[in-house]
């Protein structure tokens, strides 16, 4: 075997290796941005498909129901949702923060994206907590016999914020 020509190769494979090590160092990041945007996405939706599902099934009816069916079914949804989007909402933000982090030198028109998405979830988080929470917390108290009398006013702004969350979250998920 000749020296120089087995040196030649090995000299050759070590450059193959650094290349390979460059391309797959410079996929790491977008991989990364992939696997967090797709995450962030299905949360997104998650939180849009609560806002959603709850607006969708209720906005015709609502007003139909008496104090007692409305009680009931306040208390079923707010016993249903109260957890799960105490935490999907934050993981919410999380992954958005880290997509917002992770695409700023690497595609700055996504970057500017996901900071308005960030921004409108987070106009929705300040809008259930500084006005629905309230009201949720109000209807856990009430029965029929405690309810207030402005119970229907409760309901009607209730009514009024659901396309608003519907409204910030579809342009989060990219309606």
């Amino acid at each position: 075997m000749d020296p120089l020509n087995f040196r030649d190769k090995v000299a050759e494979r070590i450059t193959r290796a650094q290349n390979l090590d460059v391309v797959c160092k410079s996929f790491a990041l977008p991989m990364k941005l992939k696997v967090v945007e797709f995450s962030a996405l299905i949360l997104a939706a998650l939180v849009m498909g609560v806002f959603w599902g709850t607006w969708f099934t209720l906005t015709r009816s609502i007003h139909d129901f008496s104090a007692a069916e409305f009680i009931h079914i306040g208390k079923t949804i707010i016993a249903n949702v109260a957890v799960p989007m105490s935490i999907i909402m934050p993981a919410t933000l999380l992954l958005m923060l880290i997509a917002m982090w992770l695409s700023r030198r690497e595609n700055r028109p996504s970057f500017y994206l996901y900071s308005i998405s960030f921004l409108l979830m987070i106009v929705t988080l300040v809008i259930t907590v500084g006005v629905e929470v309230p009201i949720d917390n109000k209807i856990k108290s009430w029965t029929e016999a405690t309810i207030p009398a402005n119970w229907e006013s409760l309901r009607h702004t209730w009514d009024e914020l659901h396309p608003c969350f519907l409204r910030c979250t579809g342009k989060t998920v990219g309606g």
